[in-house]
């Protein structure tokens, strides 16, 4: 049996900070006192990042086992120990051969584990499709579906779709059935079609603001619809530039603290250090934090952020640590019903980042 202590330090557990020790048993939380040392270390849940495409040039394209175990590897030093790799709109041989490549990886991972599959996709609008294959678009096809969660070997945890389209409410009855979550996204979807939407059970929202219809004072739209039911969650992209931070602080106001999910929505050539830079195919050039397509610098692939910094963003835009903890893992795995870890607590697996005084990494557990 491994055993370990963590002796002395200001674990940010939920709602509240306390300095305490922390005992770990091979991999998992089985002891936590109060502390008389004084705390030089803080301790925040393992980060968990449920829509992410790629990182440090390896992404769910490359459709490789190899790929997705080299990115897990990678992103354990940017603090993130749980992610659902996630898979573009694609054709669908391509978005098969994605789905088996995170099925391979899974359990063999050396550093952030697979806890599930995003797909981005393909029941999307044309209106909003973004940086994905508009050749792969399509309604929502409930045979079509079934077969992605049987291939997928249960690990289809996730769902981008778009509300206002044809075959949506049954779509979304059988993602009940199968404990899939399905997240309104990449939608022209008006506010009649997110209340329907809602009424049915619809309980998520892809990327708030980005790749869906705004907020108009005479059409309140997806955007609409997302601030005005109380009990629908979101995901936000917190890097400053696909949403102002001042609208995130907003979204915070108005939906509290405990109904955002902080994602990253990275891209395969995030902190990749070297070789030519490709987004799903497409070369891509870093500009303002962005990558943009090369020639085309006017037209935003996605985004190069990491975890660790959309903690420090939320930190600097004023959100206290207890509420930053929230939003990159304790939401997420109350979501998604990831019950072992997202909380340093009793019980959970010991998936922790040690932070220095300036919130600088000291060291990743992975339990």
């Amino acid at each position: 049996m491994s055993k370990r202590v963590l002796h002395g330090v200001k674990a940010i557990i939920p709602g509240k900070s306390s300095v305490v020790d922390i005992l770990i048993e091979d991999g998992i939380i089985t002891g936590m006192e109060k502390s008389e040392e004084r705390a030089s270390l803080t301790a925040v849940p393992g980060f968990i990042d449920t829509h992410i495409h790629g990182f440090a040039g390896c992404g769910t394209e490359d459709t490789s086992e190899q790929s997705i175990l080299k990115m897990s590897k990678e992103l354990l030093k940017h603090g993130i120990t749980s992610f659902f790799p996630t898979i573009y709109t694609d054709t669908l041989e391509r978005i098969e051969n994605d789905i088996a490549a995170i099925r391979k990886a899974k359990g063999k991972e050396e550093g952030a584990r697979i806890m599930g599959i995003h797909l981005e996709g393909p029941f999307i609008s044309p209106k909003r499709i973004g940086a994905q294959n508009p050749d792969g678009q399509r309604n929502p096809d409930v045979k079509l579906f079934k077969h992605f969660i049987e291939i997928s070997g249960g690990l289809l945890k996730a769902m981008t779709a778009a509300p206002e389209l044809e075959g949506f409410d049954e779509l979304l009855e059988t993602a009940k059935e199968n404990g899939v979550v399905i997240l309104a996204g990449h939608t022209d979807a008006c506010f009649e079609d997110m209340k329907r939407a809602h009424e049915g059970g619809l309980s998520h929202a892809t990327h708030l603001f980005n790749a869906m219809k705004g907020l108009h004072h005479r059409e309140p739209g997806a955007v609409g619809a997302i601030f005005s039911f109380s009990d629908m969650n979101t995901e936000i992209i917190t890097d400053g530039l696909h949403v102002h931070p001042e609208v995130v602080k907003l979204t915070l106001k108005i939906k509290g603290y405990d109904k955002v999910v902080a994602i990253t929505d990275s891209l395969r050539p995030t902190e990749q250090e070297d070789g030519e830079r490709l987004a799903n195919g497409v070369p891509v050039v870093l500009r303002n934090g962005l990558w943009v397509t090369k020639g085309h610098e006017d037209l935003i692939q996605g985004s190069s952020l990491t975890m660790l910094k959309a903690f420090h963003n939320l930190l600097d835009w004023g959100v206290e640590i207890e509420d930053a903890v929230a939003l990159t893992s304790e939401n997420a795995a109350r979501l998604y019903a990831l019950d072992d870890v997202g909380r340093i607590e009793v019980g959970k697996k010991a998936d922790i980042v040690l932070l220095n005084a300036d919130n600088t990494i000291n060291e990743v557990i992975r339990g």
